[in-house]
């Protein structure tokens, strides 16, 4: 016996969701599964699909304040896909420097790391992402019950 599970989508304004056709959030049954998410303003929109506004990277200085932002984006993006924080069951951090492992993890800490919450993690450290000013970039993983 089959049960037929729907699926949800989340889409916000980045405009690499449209042009590389992925989501910034799925959710099928209780799980949630969220993109990787840098710290990135909402562009405005382009005039044309094919040649998307180029995001700006917030915080370019600061591993900290970037993965702050990113796990706050990431909870939005649960809650709009029906979830809780808490709900937030694995993260997984990818950070350019060894330098930055210690305020990526202390932000992790102070937005996760309550007992509620205190999701499985993963830190890699050495990533190259597509921009130099960014140092951090986290998927996240959430059931809901």
């Amino acid at each position: 016996m089959s049960e037929t599970t729907t699926t949800q989508r989340y889409q916000t304004t980045n405009p690499y969701e449209s042009l590389f056709g992925y989501s910034r959030g799925v959710r099928k049954g209780p799980f949630i599964f969220i993109s990787g998410t840098t710290s990135t303003s909402t562009p405005p929109a382009s005039t044309s699909p094919s040649t998307p506004s180029t995001p700006v990277i917030l915080y370019p200085d600061s591993a900290y304040d970037q993965a702050k932002h990113i796990f706050n984006t990431i909870i939005q993006s649960v809650e709009a896909l029906g979830g809780k924080r808490i709900d937030i069951t694995r993260v997984r951090m990818f950070v350019r420097e060894d330098k930055d492992t210690g305020d990526v993890g202390r932000a992790l800490k102070e937005v996760l790391g309550d007992e509620d919450a205190r999701p499985a993690a993963t830190m890699i450290v050495g990533a190259r992402f597509v921009s130099e000013d960014m140092r951090v970039e986290i998927e996240a993983d959430a059931v809901v019950l």
